[in-house]
């Protein structure tokens, strides 16, 4: 079975969010497009599907304490939305990282995820 090595990435929730590349490119343009290059690539792998890519991408966030309002953590839960996510099934993953990363680096999590859920369930 191939694993796309070496050829074109396949439409995914990097690629195909100009917003997410506007805000990247944002930061520095050559971080933007180092990132949507890169992040663009392996989003684009075929073996794993966009939403189990995107409740991994919030793991790693939760693992590294990435949590703070200028990190990724927003970002990669809207991200997570857009590819079918719901928020119950984020919160269920903060449950399951209790066991494997520790509660005390999954409570400031969730305090995170409501704040940001309130402001998207704002949003028009």
């Amino acid at each position: 079975m191939s694993d796309n090595a070496g050829s074109q990435p396949v439409a995914n929730a990097v690629l195909d969010d100009p917003g997410l590349q506007a805000a990247l490119n944002g930061v520095h343009p050559a971080f933007g497009d180092l990132c949507t290059r890169v992040a663009g690539e392996v989003w684009g792998k075929p073996l794993l599907d966009q939403r189990t890519k995107a409740l991994i991408t919030l793991a790693i966030d939760v693992i590294n304490q990435g949590l703070m309002p200028e990190s990724p953590y927003e970002a990669h839960i809207r991200m997570a939305l857009k590819q079918g996510v719901s928020f119950a099934q984020i919160e269920e993953l903060l449950l399951f990282l209790c066991a494997y990363a520790g509660f005390n680096k999954v409570a400031p999590a969730f305090g995170r995820l409501s704040a940001i859920r309130q402001v998207i369930e704002a949003e028009p």
